[in-house]
């Protein structure tokens, strides 16, 4: 087993290998020759910079270094199988998107940049590979947002900060998948198939259940700040700026609309069933990441209390008198 990087790792990775090399330049095909490597797992498509590294570094490393190492797999006799990580980004977060989205359904409008772009570019490379090497099985996991003790997302920042900036009159619906059962599922799609499943196509990847941003702000201990629409993109500007967390518009897109996804491919297809669901994933997150500004019981008290007054549109209305 043979791992690729541009960087050295700061662990150690079991039984692998390590070479470094960076996967935009042609180097990665002399890799591929040199090791004779059947199996090619792609799982350098990423929301976030490391280091110090600017969000064109993320782009050319996204779709420039995609581009090299489908080029190299072409090239290669010894591959057979591609596993690629993909992102339920594809979809995009719109307001008049269906209430779940399955592996077919198209976005409502195709994502104008950031990592969303990306990672419907990349796909589109996967997809021209697919077409032009059909002997080798080529399986593109859509993972939800990935969360857990050592997840760094941009949703795991935009969690971790002590107020979480909202957008007034909404509570998106979330989906999250456990960093474990990304794990899991990536040792599964990359190895022969078992009977009666199928290791190949596109499948959603998300544990059961859905969550909304209300209620993970409960579990969390951290209070909400609702402001217009225009005030979180200029909020998110700020933290950006400030280092903070990678607030991008897509983050705020779906911080508005949210996004579900069907996960009955990955089960009866695949073959993987998540350990974890979408709520049990965050409550490993939140144990991992300490008590917020107020205790949960108290936040989620406070809030049903509010939401029980009768001018919050709650509790008993107003008697009124008889004419």
């Amino acid at each position: 087993m043979i791992a690729v990087d541009a960087v050295a790792p700061e662990h150690h990775l079991g039984g692998a290998d390590f070479i470094q090399a960076d996967i935009r330049q042609p180097g990665i095909a002399r890799v591929l020759a040199e090791t004779a490597a059947d199996t090619v797992v792609h799982l350098d498509v990423t929301a976030m910079a490391l280091g110090s590294g600017s969000r064109t570094t993320v782009k050319e490393t996204n779709v420039i270094g995609t581009m090299q190492l489908l080029g190299a797999c072409q090239k290669s006799p010894s591959v057979q199988r591609l596993v690629v990580k993909s992102s339920t980004n594809v979809y995009g977060s719109a307001p008049r998107d269906p209430a779940v989205f399955t592996e077919t359904t198209p976005p409502k409008s195709l994502p104008s940049g950031g990592f969303a772009k990306d990672t419907v570019e990349v796909e589109g490379y996967v997809r021209g590979f697919a077409r032009r090497r059909p002997d080798v099985a080529v399986c593109v996991l859509r993972f939800a947002n990935i969360l857990g003790p050592t997840a760094d997302t941009p949703l795991a920042s935009y969690f971790a900060l002590p107020v979480l900036p909202t957008v007034f009159g909404y509570d998106p619906r979330l989906q999250f998948v456990h960093e474990d059962d990304v794990i899991e599922v990536l040792r599964i799609a990359s190895h022969e198939p078992e009977r009666g499943t199928l290791n190949s196509g596109t499948f959603n990847i998300a544990g059961d259940g859905v969550l909304l941003l209300s209620q993970c702000s409960r579990r969390l201990g951290r209070p909400t700040v609702p402001l217009l629409l225009p005030a979180v993109t200029w909020a998110g500007s700020l933290v950006r700026t400030l280092g903070m967390t990678d607030f991008s518009p897509e983050q705020i897109r779906l911080l508005t609309h949210g996004r579900v996804v069907s996960t009955v491919q990955m089960r009866e297809t695949l073959g993987f069933r998540p350990k974890y669901t979408t709520a049990e994933t965050f409550a490993d997150f939140a144990r991992s990441h300490g008590p917020g500004l107020l205790p949960p019981e108290a936040l989620a008290g406070a809030v049903d209390r509010i939401a029980a007054l009768p001018l919050a549109g709650g509790g008993t209305p107003p008697t009124q008198s008889a004419n």
